[in-house]
């Protein structure tokens, strides 16, 4: 499942919906705003699409069905979150559920690392 929301993600909600009873790993990662960015003290960081927003969504299907096509997993969650973030704010959340932890821990890092490279975002970080 692929989420694009301006309201803050549920980790809780999200792991009920990835869960499976097949599934003996849950693997969720998070990216949250940190207060330093560049040796510089970040306020906040915005995210907005790069341009229409069913290619965000296209992206992250994109993402997915690799995650699928790579690994032995029951599920994929990868949400994303555009707006205005501030520290400790969710930026996004990769969730895997697997038979087996190393393919849960893989999948799920491979994730991240698409995450961190989408086209389709654009960031724009305040400092103080």
């Amino acid at each position: 499942m692929e989420i694009v929301s301006n309201k803050p993600i549920d980790p809780a909600q999200i792991y009920d919906l990835i869960k499976k009873d097949t599934a003996g790993s849950v693997v969720l990662h998070f990216a949250i705003v940190r207060g330093s960015s560049e040796s510089k003290i970040t306020s906040s960081i915005e995210f907005q699409a790069a341009g229409d927003i069913k290619d965000v969504e296209r992206e992250l299907r994109a993402i997915s069905g690799e995650i699928h096509g790579k690994w032995q997993v029951e599920d994929v969650a990868i949400v994303r979150v555009l707006g205005l973030l501030n520290i400790g704010d969710i930026i996004s959340l990769v969730g895997v559920s697997s038979p087996h932890r190393e393919e849960a821990f893989e999948a799920c890092r491979y994730g991240v690392d698409r995450l961190k490279g989408m086209a389709t975002i654009m960031k724009k970080e305040t400092f103080e």
